[in-house]
């Protein structure tokens, strides 16, 4: 990649000299570039020089330049680009002009007709075009991933030693700690050994408490010495 935009931007500079030094070369008839003004191109040829070259064609060619060097500078394959349209556009815009005026457009041997300043303009366009193509461009960053915002941890429910003064009243009060219970604070020792005849193994009853079918005394029975409960009142 640096490479290419390397050699991109050598060729459009190549392009941008050669196209600022068009004007002062001969471009039609032995008249030089700069001696064009550059309302010219748009009301029509016409034998009037410009007084010095900064009225003169040079004017679009030399802004062509400078954003030629701000497209190489910035790595815009966009302006560079841009550049070289429009130095192609203003020298064929030139010709289109220069026909309309001499009915006619012509190269000859001994000078006459289109000179070599024509020549270098468009070039220098070309020349533009195709070193924007050669340069890569900008390398574009990867955007980071919006980063989501962690939900607070809600705090659990409150254990022994929960405190409720100990919240606070804001949105981000600290909980208290949990602190775990004391051995033995939930029934007796799991370590405390068996006792028979303790008071929590031994159950004392009355038999005033027993139904009276239960309490009542025996009496023999018909068969087999079968004893049943007589009930009591008989």
């Amino acid at each position: 990649m640096i490479i290419r935009n390397v050699l991109g931007s050598l060729v459009a500079l190549v392009g941008a000299a050669a196209a600022v030094y068009s004007p002062f070369r001969n471009w039609y008839d032995g008249r030089h570039g700069s001696e064009y003004r550059i309302q010219d191109l748009f009301n029509g040829i016409t034998a009037t020089k410009p007084g010095d070259a900064g009225g003169s064609v040079l004017i679009p060619l030399a802004f062509a330049a400078l954003i030629t060097l701000i497209g190489i500078l910035l790595r815009s394959r966009l302006l560079v680009t841009l550049a070289g349209l429009i130095t192609i556009g203003f020298t064929v815009l030139w010709m289109v002009r220069v026909g309309m005026a001499e009915h006619s457009l012509t190269i000859g041997s001994d000078g006459t007709g289109l000179g070599p300043g024509v020549g270098y303009a468009l070039i220098g366009g070309v020349l533009m075009l195709l070193g924007a193509g050669l340069m890569w461009g900008r390398r574009r960053r990867a955007v980071a991933p919006a980063s989501v915002p962690q939900a607070e941890p809600v705090p659990g429910p409150p254990g022994p030693g929960y405190a409720p003064e100990a919240w606070g009243t804001g949105a981000h009060a600290a909980a208290p700690a949990y602190e775990h219970p004391a051995p033995g604070s939930y029934g007796p020792p799991i370590d405390q050994p068996y006792e028979p005849g303790a008071e929590h193994d031994t159950l004392s009853f009355s038999t005033a408490d027993l139904p009276a079918e239960l309490t009542a005394p025996e009496e023999p029975g018909e068969r087999g010495g079968a004893t049943r409960a007589r009930p009591s009142g008989e």
